[in-house]
């Protein structure tokens, strides 16, 4: 067998297949915690905290440069190249993974109950002996008669 057709059976197998389908699921899904994160539980922290944008909290590491016009955003600050300690980017993104890591376990623990909940097939019945067999079986009852 040749590499490349090793590779086209390789690449063809199932589980290639669904290891591709869920790395686009989960692609998808990540942006969809991403934005539960940003859009929907940050703006309340961040109002329980004190602040609205929670991603603006940091704290500037060198002076701005003198050239430098504009709010003193985190985007801005980034753009000018001035270096931060953006603790606030930092646990959003703290938060997004642990969101995940939640959403994924209990994904799991509910597959895992399924699975566990799903009978057993039951076992195959023994496959019927071969006729000999059950011919030399005919005659060995018969001689012990």
């Amino acid at each position: 067998m040749g590499f490349a057709s090793e590779f086209k059976e390789f690449a063809v197998k199932g589980n290639v297949m669904d290891l591709a389908v869920g790395v686009i699921i989960g692609g998808a899904f990540g942006k969809i915690v991403d934005s539960a994160v940003k859009d929907l539980i940050m703006p309340l922290v961040g109002k329980v905290v004190g602040g609205l944008d929670f991603s603006n909290y940091f704290v500037k590491l060198s002076a701005t440069p003198a050239d430098f016009k504009g709010p003193e955003t985190y985007e801005a600050l980034t753009k000018a190249g001035v270096p931060l300690f953006a603790y606030g980017n930092f646990l959003t993104i703290l938060l997004n993974f642990i969101i995940l890591a939640f959403v994924i376990f209990m994904m799991i623990k509910q597959i895992n109950r399924l699975k566990r909940s799903t009978p057993a097939p039951a076992p195959e019945a023994p496959a019927a002996p071969p006729e000999d067999i059950v011919l030399l079986r005919e005659i060995r009852d018969s001689l012990k008669r």
